[in-house]
């Protein structure tokens, strides 16, 4: 996502059920009927966990 707009208005983010444009780097084919879906990746460090049951075979 490249950018993010309110009106002409450059925003960070824009409340469920207002409209908005969107700018996607490197991509201007949308047509109507696309459908554009979004995820967010986060970063969750790894830990130990004891294993269940505790034993050697």
């Amino acid at each position: 996502l490249s950018s993010l707009k309110r009106f002409k208005d450059d925003v960070r983010e824009v409340r469920e059920g207002l409209e908005c444009g969107i700018g996607i780097e490197n991509f201007n084919d949308l047509k109507v009927g696309d459908r554009v879906e979004s995820y967010r990746m986060e970063e969750v460090k790894r830990t130990l966990q004891p294993a269940v049951g505790g034993g050697v075979g």
